[in-house]
């Protein structure tokens, strides 16, 4: 539309030029080369239009023949580079469908097509390496390595391959190379971090963590415990080194991270009896009664009093108990030393506070000891295992990921290799099992199933 306005617009001009023209008659002469040329206004302007025109249209045609290489060459490079990209996409596609022939011949087809091994060679080593061709795949990467814009990947793919190849010391360097490279990204440092601590490198784990709390990978309340675990590993390195004073600095900064981790409140209490420091180690383990309620914290402090008798002991626990009286723990913890101190009815109130209409397999064992030494009852003492026999396992190390059971805690799981995976809980079980693809109606009832053995160790469940 505005095309066809301005069309009419010159169409006015020009009509207007030729009217004024016209109504101004006159005559012009031209003297050139001996020759003299005259002629009305209207005809000397038609001919200098018509010779301007003719000029035009000669340098046009000049300049599109001399343009024409450089046209037909662009145009060539761009169908090229257009079936290329096409031949990289379906080649990334076929690289994700898992056609490695398909892979290899557009990776190929790509690359002749684009000659820019930039964009190729990433396409080049993924098609190598689904067709099984990790020599050839792992020349691709440390080509790219040598190009500063391809170099993050290239380093990427050369940490992938060591770690399926199980080189954990180069899987570890390349990983710091690339997260150096590119710190902000959350997936080659949390790989970092997990090879940090498979290579038990605590101390570099714990920078990693701190990187990643100040990227906001990790929340501030994980991240926490994430060093306060790396600073329990750190303490029993330097116990081992026989540096107990900086063993007992990583424990009491591992537990001021995370009050409630319970191995830390252990060992650290552990440390200071060693060092004499008997008032300060029950300080810690009542600190931690309150939010975190543990038998071992409770075994701890029973340790606390060497020379005491099972009654002073008992008042120990008393104590203790005082910190968080309405806890479970609480009451077992007193009912147990009031068992080893003989003091039936002390011991028969706590563990009837807790024991309910479905008291746990450890409650009924105590339940068992407590009527056999109080009455001799020998039957009551056998109907109260039976009992636990049903219950509920006693609680135990358990990875909340595959359901590894252990007696005591570690860092990472030994059967799925979680970093801090393990719950203090009760390990799963199996109760019922139904026989309907045999076609009978029978149920068998398996009384006591549970995941008890990890690492060759069988869990002992007295606490």
């Amino acid at each position: 539309m505005l095309r066809a306005v301005w069309f009419i617009i010159l169409l006015a001009l020009v009509s207007l030029g030729a009217a004024l023209i016209a109504d101004t008659p006159g005559t012009g002469s031209l003297r050139w080369l001996g020759y003299q040329i005259e002629a009305s206004i209207g005809i000397l302007f038609s001919g200098v239009i018509i010779t301007s025109l003719i000029l035009v249209t000669t340098f046009s045609i000049l300049s599109f023949i001399r343009r024409a290489p450089k046209r037909a060459r662009n145009a060539r490079r761009d169908w090229r580079r257009g079936r290329g990209y096409k031949a990289l996409t379906q080649g990334m596609l076929a690289v994700a469908a898992g056609d490695a022939a398909e892979a290899k011949r557009l990776s190929k087809k790509a690359e002749i097509l684009l000659a820019e091994p930039n964009l190729t060679m990433l396409l080049s080593a993924q098609s190598a390496q689904l067709s099984g061709d990790e020599k050839a795949a792992g020349k691709f990467f440390e080509a790219m390595t040598e190009k500063s814009e391809t170099k993050y990947l290239g380093l990427s793919g050369q940490l992938k391959q060591a770690i399926q190849e199980g080189d954990q010391n180069m899987a570890l360097e390349l990983a710091e190379k690339a997260s150096h490279l590119n710190p902000k990204t959350d997936t080659v440092t949390a790989t970092l971090f997990d090879l940090q601590i498979k290579n038990s490198n605590w101390e570099k784990a714990e920078e990693t963590v701190k990187k990643l709390i100040k990227q906001k990978t990790i929340d501030g309340h994980t991240g926490r415990r994430h060093r306060a675990i790396l600073l329990y590993q750190r303490s029993l390195e330097d116990e081992f080194d026989g540096k107990l004073g900086e063993a007992l600095q990583q424990a009491q900064k591992a537990i001021n991270l995370a009050p409630d981790f319970v191995p830390a409140a252990v060992r650290t209490a552990r440390l200071l009896e060693g060092a004499g420091k008997r008032r300060k180690a029950a300080a810690i383990l009542e600190e931690s009664w309150v939010s975190n309620p543990h038998p071992h914290l409770a075994e701890v402090m029973n340790d606390l009093a060497p020379g005491a008798g099972p009654q002073e002991k008992m008042r120990t626990l008393e104590n203790l108990a005082k910190y968080n009286k309405d806890h479970e723990e609480s009451h077992i913890a007193i009912a147990k030393s009031a068992l080893a101190a003989s003091m039936w009815q002390e011991a028969r109130e706590h563990l009837e506070a807790v024991s309910g209409t479905n008291p746990s397999a450890r409650i009924c064992r105590y339940m068992a000891e407590l009527v056999e030494a109080e009455n001799g009852d020998v039957e009551g003492s056998r109907e109260w295992l039976r009992r636990g026999s049903m219950s509920e396992p006693d609680q135990a190390w358990v990875c909340d990921d595959c359901g590894n059971t252990v007696a005591e805690w570690v860092p990472v799981c030994g059967q799925c290799e979680k970093f801090d995976g393990l719950l203090w809980k009760a390990p799963a079980r199996v109760t019922r099992i139904n026989n309907h693809e045999r076609g009978d109606d029978n149920t068998q009832t398996l009384e006591s199933v549970s995941h008890r053995v990890t690492n060759n160790k069988t869990f002992d469940s007295n606490n």
